[in-house]
Parts: C-alpha cells; sequence; structure tokens
C-alpha cells in the first residue's frame, strides 16, 4: 500500500530539510489516489501531467530560494463544482458530463499563485445538494474509517481523500454544512469561511446566497495556511467583500486565556442527538476551559426553525442556478424535435433524483401565490436567526456546538428518507444563513468514528474560532488519529 501523505507542515518541513520533492509527493499524491480509489471512490480525476509540471517549478523555485507560499509545492485537490480550466467539471451530475471548463476559478488561480499543486478533483453530492456524497453520477464516496458509511456531504470526496492520506490539503464548498458535516464524519478539520470572505467566482452554483469555499485539512493551522493563499476581495464576483483578508496563521497562538465560549442552550439537549456525541463535545469544551478560555450560556431562539428557512431558500435558489442546465449551451442534450422536449428530455435524463427533488421544492416555494407565505417568509426568519447570533456574540467570542448530531451514518441507511437525511444538518445550516465562519475540528470518538466539535466565530472573525481549534489541537490528539488504511 503506497504510504499515505502527511500534514502541510510535516511535508513542508520535509521538502525545506530536502528529505523529499515536490515531484516525489505528486507521485505519492498520484499513486495513493489510485491504490484507494475502489475502495473509497473519492476522485473523480487526476491531473498527473500538469500537477508533474508544476511540481517540477516549485522543486525548481525551492532550488533557487523563491519559494512563493507555504503551500509552494504542496499537493492539493479540488471539489468537482470548481472550475479548472481544461478539466472536466462534472458536478457530480450526468448533465454536465463532457463539459470542460474554459478558465479557472478565483481560488484555482491563487493557489497557483501560492506554488499549490492541484492534483485530483474529489466526488460530490449532485450539484452540492446532499449531505452523504451518495447523490453523484461517479458514485459515491465511502468513509476511511468503514467504507461501508458515509464520509458525509456534499463535500465528502475532499473529505475523504484528506482523511486517508491522499493529499494533505483540500478545497470543498458548503452551502448548509458541506464542509464542516464531512469534516466530522471523517476525523479532520474544515472551515467555512465568513460569505464572501472567499471568491465564488468559479463556483457552479447551487444557492448563491449561501454557498462559500473553505478549506479541509488534518489540523487547524493546515485550514488557516489555506485560507490565507485563497482569501480576499476580487472584483469578478459582486459577493465578495471588499475588506481585505488579514492573515489568519499568525493569529494561532496557543493563547486562548480569557476567550469566551458560548453554548446555545437550544442546540445542548439530549433529543435527536448520539449521547457520545455530546460527551464528547462537552468534554472538548471542558479541554478549552482548562487552557484558560471561559464558559458561559447563550440563546439562539429561532434556531429550530433553521433547517426549514434553509431548505425554502435554498432550494428557491438551486431552482434558480439550475435552470440554466437546458442542454442548449453545455453539457448533456437530449436527441429530440421541439425546444420543450428538449428542456424535458434533457433535465429529466441529465438530473438525478435528489436534484430534481430539490428544484421543484424551490419552483413550488417561488410560485405565484406562494412566494410570501413561503420564500418571504423564510427571509423573514433568516433575519430573525441573524439578529440571535449579534445577541449572542454580545456576551462571547466564539459558540461551540455539536458539528452533527451522530457519527457517520452506514451508506444508504438514509436515501429513502430525505427528511431524516436534511436533519443532518441541524448544527451547520445557521452559520450559512446567517454569513458566519464556522470551523469543525474532531474532538473524541463514539463507537470507533470521529466526533465533530462546530465552533462559529463573528462576521470576518475566521482567526478566533481556528485559534481556539488550533490550542485545542495543541492539547489533544484526536486530529492526529487516522483511519486503519492510512497509517
Amino acid at each position: 500500500m503506497t504510504a499515505p501523505l502527511g500534514t502541510l507542515t510535516e511535508l513542508r518541513e520535509a521538502l525545506d530539510a530536502g528529505g523529499v520533492s515536490s515531484a516525489e509527493l505528486v507521485e505519492q499524491a498520484l499513486a495513493r489516489g489510485e491504490a484507494q480509489q475502489r475502495r473509497l471512490g473519492a476522485l473523480v480525476g487526476t491531473r498527473a501531467e500538469a500537477a508533474r509540471e508544476a511540481a517540477a517549478a516549485a522543486d525548481a523555485r525551492r532550488a533557487r530560494g523563491e519559494l512563493r507560499s507555504p503551500l509552494d509545492g504542496i499537493p492539493v485537490a479540488l471539489k468537482d463544482n470548481i472550475s479548472q480550466a481544461g478539466a472536466e467539471v462534472s458536478c457530480g451530475s450526468r448533465i454536465l458530463a463532457g463539459y470542460v471548463a474554459p478558465f479557472d476559478a478565483t481560488v484555482v488561480e491563487r493557489l497557483d499563485a501560492a506554488g499549490a499543486v492541484v492534483v485530483a478533483r474529489t466526488n460530490l453530492d449532485e450539484f452540492a445538494m446532499g449531505s452523504s456524497t451518495e447523490h453523484s453520477a461517479h458514485g459515491p464516496t465511502r468513509n476511511p474509517w468503514d467504507p461501508e458509511r458515509s464520509p458525509g456531504g456534499s463535500s465528502g470526496g475532499s473529505a475523504a481523500a484528506v482523511a486517508a492520506g491522499i493529499v494533505p490539503l483540500a478545497l470543498g464548498s458548503d452551502t448548509g454544512g458541506s464542509i464542516r458535516q464531512p469534516a466530522a464524519f471523517t476525523g479532520i478539520t474544515g472551515l467555512k469561511p465568513t460569505y464572501g470572505r472567499v471568491s465564488r467566482y468559479g463556483l457552479v452554483a447551487y444557492a448563491s446566497s449561501l454557498d462559500q469555499i473553505g478549506p479541509l485539512a488534518h489540523g487547524a493551522a493546515d485550514c488557516a495556511a489555506l485560507l490565507d493563499a485563497i482569501a480576499g476581495p476580487d472584483p469578478r464576483d459582486s459577493t465578495s467583500l471588499p475588506t481585505p483578508a488579514p492573515p489568519t496563521l499568525p493569529e494561532l497562538t496557543g493563547d486562548v486565556s480569557g476567550l469566551v465560549i458560548g453554548l446555545p442552550r437550544e442546540y445542548f439537549v439530549e433529543e435527536g442527538v448520539d449521547p457520545e456525541v455530546l460527551a464528547a463535545v462537552r468534554e472538548a469544551v471542558a479541554e478549552c476551559e482548562r487552557a484558560g478560555a471561559k464558559v458561559r450560556e447563550v440563546s439562539l431562539p429561532h434556531a429550530r426553525y433553521a433547517i426549514a428557512t434553509y431548505y425554502l431558500i435554498a432550494t428557491a435558489e438551486a431552482s434558480s442556478n439550475l435552470s440554466r442546465f437546458d442542454g442548449v449551451r453545455y453539457g448533456h442534450r437530449a436527441e429530440c424535435d421541439g425546444l420543450t422536449e428538449l428542456y424535458e428530455r434533457t433535465r429529466s435524463e441529465g438530473f438525478g433524483a435528489e436534484v430534481k427533488r430539490r428544484i421543484l421544492l424551490g419552483t413550488f416555494v417561488l410560485s405565484a401565490g406562494y412566494y410570501d407565505a413561503y420564500y418571504r417568509k423564510a427571509q423573514q426568519a433568516r433575519t430573525l436567526l441573524r439578529a440571535d447570533f449579534d445577541a449572542a456574540f454580545a456576551g462571547c467570542d466564539v459558540i461551540a456546538t455539536p458539528t452533527a448530531p451522530e457519527t457517520a451514518f452506514r451508506i444508504g441507511e438514509k436515501s429513502s428518507d430525505p427528511l431524516r437525511m436534511y436533519l443532518s444538518d441541524v448544527y451547520t445550516v445557521s452559520a450559512n444563513l446567517a454569513g458566519l465562519p464556522g470551523v469543525s475540528l474532531p474532538c473524541g470518538f463514539a463507537g470507533g468514528l470521529p466526533v465533530g466539535l462546530q465552533l462559529l466565530g463573528r462576521t470576518l472573525d475566521e482567526a478566533t474560532p481556528l485559534r481556539l481549534a488550533d490550542a485545542y489541537q495543541r492539547r489533544t490528539e484526536h486530529h492526529r488519529r487516522r483511519p486503519p488504511e492510512a497509517t
């Protein structure tokens, strides 16, 4: 079995010491990906020749002492809804089979500028609509801790690739928890930045007011390094924040003395959550207290409406965004006569069941006679939820919750019950509705499977939850544990 790649910190130290070259790391990542593909299904394609060329250039820069960033020469994977010039971008859907992106997303340009080497593209729920990475035209992705279980979704391929040691870093996208929940299920660290902190230019849209690109890695420090490379304003994205993104990595000092952690009373109840998960999260909070943080109870009184609000807004935006996939401009095109039949057959053949379900829901809530009753009401609830967070953060610096109410579930276990699947995101959707940054980090195990702790921060303050996560990881070993096949 090809050896797994280590963390960014470990690989950078090895490169600096001359113990390994970027070219060797790329070959190791490619070989590891191939060896694990049949078992996990994490990848949808590799960029072998382009990666080899980029690695050779990185080694030449290192020899000249001209490193671009801490990521220079480090293998990275991309979720397959992020545009990359010359790569097939399928979004896990038959409707985009054969579509080759003509341009790079802003995050890809910034990875290139940092010297990172993109080696592979990762599997996802179709158009990022799912919590299990089962809804993909490429087949399911499996959890490295137990291949009979889901790695979470929709960024399950990126999370599995990092957890299995194929790459040390990956990018995912998070619309309602799609970075944080897979991070929790696979025992790694994942960050959803503040909405607008990272450009969405080149990200295939699911729900435009909720989507955000972010990093997955083994630890908070590695996530911070990747965030620093991709964050910042972008004039090509109208939702990109004009505020320059300050570096987060230097803020990870290990000192959290006096930091106040808020525990929402609505999220720390016994009903609907695995008791072992809740116990692991409580112990993690206690460890943060021992590190010098303080804990107080806060309230998010409208949190109980978050799931309903999310699935109204997200499906409405999905209905609008996915109307562009019509068989006329790109992707799959049905052979038929007449424009109406072209639309019907192309979309019927190209979209999977979950995507169709969300399009139908979204079209319904936007339709005449229902807009005010559903979509407008959901936007009003969103405003109330954001006000709840503003009030809570008046008394704390970070809000802590479980990332998910359970550990990784079995593949197929929830496929016939969409509502039960949607409830997997009960702790994560609020951050997207409010536009807040959130990090998930491993905080223990339940039944031999990883448990995730979620830390939410104020708008534009990724540094504080990352600092607390890093301080916790300096004191614990959960993020260092690897699945059996990744050791």
